[in-house]
C-alpha cells in the first residue's frame, strides 16, 4: 500500500489552511504592534521574516538540539533504518533522516520543512520499552505527519507566539521606563500606547495557542488513521499508545518539564494538562485515539 491509496484527509487539509489563514492575520496584527512601537516598517519586514524563515528552514535542527538527538547511520542503527526505508517506500515518499535521543522517556517524532527534508526521531526510551511491531507502528504515525506535511504549519505557528511574546516584553519594559521623569500628556499617552500593546501581545499569543493546539489535536488522529492503514496494523498502533502512556507516568516530572516545549511534536504529550486540558492539550484523549483505531481495525476486518 502506497501513499497515494491513503485517502486524503479533508478535515485536516482544511483546518491546516484555516490555521494559515489565522496565523497571517495575527501576523498583520503583530507588524501593527511593531508600528505602534515606532519600529520601521522595514525593520518589521525583517523581524517577522527572520522569524518565520528560521523556524521553517531550521525547524529539524531547533528541534534535535531540544531533544539532545543526533542524526545515525545505517551502521549505527541497522535495525530502526530498515524499518523507516520499508515505510517511507510504502508511503511512496523519500526515506527521512533517522535520529536518536539518549533521552529515557519513551516517544518519538517528526520535523523538517518537507519530506525531502524531514527527520524522524525516536529516544532510547521508547526503544527499550517497545517490541519491534509497535516501534514500527509509532514510526508509521510519524511518517503520516510527514506525508501531510502538518509538521511545516506547527512549526511556523510556533513562532508566532514567540515574536508575540518579545512583543509583550518590549511593551512592558518600555511601559515601565517610559513613564520616569515626565509628567506631560505625551508620556501617559505613550505609557498608555505600550500597555495596550502589551495586552493585545497577550491576547495575539493565547489566540495562536488555541489555533495551533486545535490543529495539532486534529493532525494526531490523522496521523492515527493513515500510520494504521500504511501498515495495516490498527491495534498495534493501540497497544504502542498505552504502553507509553503507562510508561510515561513512571518518568520523573522534572524531566518531563525540560522538553514540555516538544509537547505538539511528540507521539504522545511529554506532560498532560490538568482540567483544562480538553482546551490546552497538545494531543486528542487516549480514549479518544483507541477509539478510532479499534473502529478502524473493524473496518478493516470488515466487520459491523
Amino acid at each position: 500500500m502506497t501513499a497515494k491509496h491513503i485517502e486524503t484527509d479533508r478535515g485536516l487539509s482544511i483546518r491546516m489552511f484555516i490555521t494559515g489563514l489565522g496565523l497571517l492575520v495575527l501576523y498583520l496584527l503583530i507588524g501593527t504592534l511593531l508600528f505602534a512601537l515606532k519600529i520601521p516598517v522595514m525593520g518589521i519586514v525583517v523581524i517577522e521574516f527572520a522569524m518565520i524563515f528560521g523556524q521553517y528552514w531550521f525547524s529539524d535542527k531547533i528541534a534535535m538540539y531540544s531533544m539532545r538527538a543526533k542524526e545515525v547511520t545505517p551502521q549505527e542503527e541497522p535495525q530502526l533504518h530498515a524499518m523507516i526505508e520499508r515505510l517511507a517506500a510504502l508511503a511512496n515518499i523519500p526515506k527521512p533522516r533517522v535520529g536518536v535521543s539518549e533521552m529515557d522517556m519513551p516517544n518519538a517524532f517528526a520535523t523538517g520543512r518537507n519530506p525531502k527534508h524531514s527527520v524522524v526521531v525516536v529516544t532510547r526510551g521508547l526503544q527499550r520499552r517497545l517490541p519491534d511491531e509497535e516501534i514500527e507502528a509509532v514510526l508509521s504515525h510519524e511518517i503520516s505527519h510527514v506525508i501531510h506535511r502538518d509538521v511545516a504549519v506547527m512549526t511556523i505557528a510556533s513562532s508566532v507566539g514567540m515574536l508575540a511574546g518579545i512583543i509583550a516584553r518590549m511593551a512592558m519594559w518600555g511601559a515601565m521606563l517610559s513613564g520616569n521623569g515626565r509628567d506631560n500628556k505625551d508620556g501617559e499617552s505613550l505609557v498608555l500606547l505600550e500597555l495596550v500593546t502589551w495586552v493585545a501581545s497577550i491576547a495575539i499569543y493565547v489566540v495562536s495557542y488555541l489555533l495551533t493546539m486545535a490543529l495539532s489535536r486534529y493532525r494526531e488522529l490523522a496521523a492515527d488513521r493513515s500510520g494504521a492503514i500504511l501498515i495495516g496494523k490498527p491495534m498495534a498502533l493501540a497497544s504502542a499508545l498505552q504502553r507509553i502512556t503507562g510508561d510515561m507516568a513512571r518518568i520523573p516530572t522534572t524531566d518531563l518539564r525540560r522538553v514540555e516545549n516538544m509537547n505538539a511534536f511528540f507521539f504522545t504529550p511529554a506532560l498532560a494538562k490538568g482540567s483544562l486540558g480538553s482546551l490546552f492539550s497538545t494531543h486528542p484523549s487516549l480514549q479518544a485515539r483507541l477509539d478510532q483505531l479499534m473502529k478502524l481495525e473493524r473496518d478493516l476486518n470488515g466487520q459491523a
